[in-house]
């Protein structure tokens, strides 16, 4: 995780706020004009009782109680449409930053999400992004609107005496900029254990939900639950630190509050017995200072909650900020398929060596086999023909064309890549096969499907093609969520079928019924079928053995 100041990430978030300025100046003038009305209602009575005490006065009593009730109906209003333009604001921005991680996801996957920590990944979508509302709701229009009052205050006090003013500046100072700087030091880097550890928790309890059956069978459910406990109570203990560096914070601000109120009535006190200020000019300054600190003490309880959210932008800014291993492709001339090359290619994982100088042709309108031992790096060699990654030496070309100088779009919708574990979403059967190709008919799915041998099972089920296959399709089988994968495969009408053992979770009678459809339905298809069974290979026209890496 990369370590931004508390500065350098408010920046970054205020960026997003650009297109909603408008909503943001209108936020803050009206939490401007709704804090001084609560300001002036206290200080509107203090006239009042100046002047029933013979006082001279800007308003009378009568107009003053007037005056009060008027600020009291509508500070309701300013702080109804102030809270409504900020949520507004914030919703919206939190939308957009979704947009913007989805975004930032779809270009690192799947090189950069191989093997990433997807519960962190899912506290980071969720909660993490969730918590960017109090950044935008709680924190850009209050501090705005805690300068623009302190100044229209500090300017009302002064009139009665530059002194008066002082002390009210250095107080909104201390309590809504000293206070929160100080308490964020003190804190340190708490809020980024805790958004870590919430991350870690939620990744813990998914990878247990997952494996809930191998759980129970091996009787290790209590020392599961003994695991998750102990996460729990160190986030707990994570908790307990923030909130008491709240309580501390509080308990700090009001007595900051208290001693600038007493220190501000000494000062005014003194100034009348001077003669410097008359007796409304104790009275009115002094309600006028404790009536308006509401907006600097908003900022001085950001101190220690900013800790959280800013370590959530952290984490969103993260994602956002890193740099994908393969770049999409864009702005090339269409190409057709013509056949594809692999050429002297050399790649490893960071310093683990996979594939050593192969080379290989897949011919148009061929079935090319590639056998060898699991971990020889066959379905590796499928992934570079995809451009999931990029080869370290030599080539894969299709067309005659590198792979990284076609249009990644226009090599998606050349290839169907059907991989050894077939993922399917929590949806019907129907809408997990349609993402092959959105707009196809139920006769072409049911077509794919026939292919696929899988058709008269979905048929038998009691809802059909609209049968919900669960979260990860649970409901259904390997061999059924293989058949599923090669039905997506069949809808696509690709040119060039990639597949990783397409047979391996399927009994011979079905593997003989999909290698069946793959012969009759090759047709105008380059198949490259990657298997470890020999049985797989009988419809291949050219094969390939892989050991360890290398052609042999």
């Amino acid at each position: 995780m990369k370590r931004r100041s508390n500065l350098a990430i408010c920046g970054r978030l205020l960026q997003l706020v650009k297109p909603l300025t408008g909503v943001m100046v209108l936020a803050v003038c009206m939490g401007v004009i709704g804090h001084l009305c609560a300001a002036f209602i206290t200080i509107f009575g203090g006239y009042a009782v100046l002047d029933a005490l013979g006082f001279s006065v800007p308003v009378a009593a009568g107009a003053a109680f007037v005056c009060v009730g008027a600020f009291a109906l509508l500070r309701g209003i300013l702080r109804y449409g102030e809270q409504a333009c900020n949520h507004y604001l914030a919703f919206k921005l939190l939308a957009l930053i979704r947009d913007h991680v989805f975004r930032a996801l779809r270009r690192l996957c799947p090189a950069k999400l191989e093997g990433r920590d997807k519960g962190n990944l899912i506290s980071v979508i969720t909660s993490d992004i969730e918590l960017l509302e109090v950044f935008y709701a709680h924190t850009i229009s209050p501090i705005l609107i805690a300068v623009l009052m302190s100044l229209v205050m500090c300017i009302f006090i002064g009139q009665y005496h530059w002194i008066l003013g002082l002390v009210a500046a250095v107080a909104y100072l201390v309590v809504g900029v000293v206070i929160p700087v100080v308490v964020s030091k003190t804190s340190g880097d708490d809020g980024i254990k805790f958004r870590s550890k919430s991350g870690d928790l939620s990744s813990y309890v998914l990878d247990s939900l997952r494996g809930l059956s191998e759980t129970i069978q091996y009787h290790r459910g209590e020392k599961r639950l003994e695991e998750m406990n102990q996460r729990t109570d160190g986030l707990a203990k994570e908790e307990e630190k923030m909130k008491y560096s709240t309580g501390r914070n509080m308990a700090v601000t009001n007595t900051a509050i208290l001693v600038f109120d007493l220190l501000l009535l000494a000062v005014a006190v003194l100034l009348y017995q001077r003669g410097l200020t008359g007796f409304d000019g104790v009275l009115i300054p002094m309600i006028a200072l404790m009536s308006s600190f509401g907006p600097v003490v908003a900022l001085a309880n950001l101190g220690s909650t900013l800790q959280n959210t800013f370590a959530a932008g952290n984490r969103v800014l993260d994602i956002l900020d890193e740099s994908p291993v393969v770049e999409e492709v864009k702005g090339k001339p269409e190409i057709t398929f013509s056949g594809a090359e692999v050429g002297h290619v050399t790649f490893a994982y960071r310093e683990e060596m996979i594939l050593s100088d192969i080379s290989l042709q897949i011919p148009q309108n061929q079935v090319v086999g590639i056998v060898g031992k699991s971990g020889s790096g066959k379905s590796t060699l499928l992934k570079l023909l995809m451009r999931f990654w990029n080869v370290q030496q030599g080539s894969v070309k299709i067309s005659d064309t590198d792979v990284g100088e076609i249009n990644t779009d226009n090599l998606r919708k050349m290839e169907s890549y059907v991989t050894q574990e077939t993922h399917l979403f929590h949806d019907s059967i129907e809408q997990n096969i349609r993402i092959a190709k959105r707009d196809a008919t139920r006769e072409e799915i049911e077509e794919a499907c026939k292919k696929a041998s899988i058709h008269d099972f979905i048929t038998k089920l009691p809802q059909g093609y609209d049968t919900p296959v669960g979260e990860l399709g649970d409901t259904l089988s390997g061999g059924e969520r293989q058949r599923i994968g090669l039905a997506r495969a069949f809808l696509h009408q690709a040119p060039l079928v990639l597949l990783d053992e397409p047979t391996s979770n399927l009994d011979s009678l079905n593997e003989a019924v999909i290698l069946q459809s793959l012969h009759k339905e090759r047709k105008g298809k380059t198949v490259v079928l990657v298997s470890h069974r020999a049985s797989t290979m009988r419809i291949a026209d050219t094969v390939y053995s892989v050991e360890q890496g290398r052609m042999s």
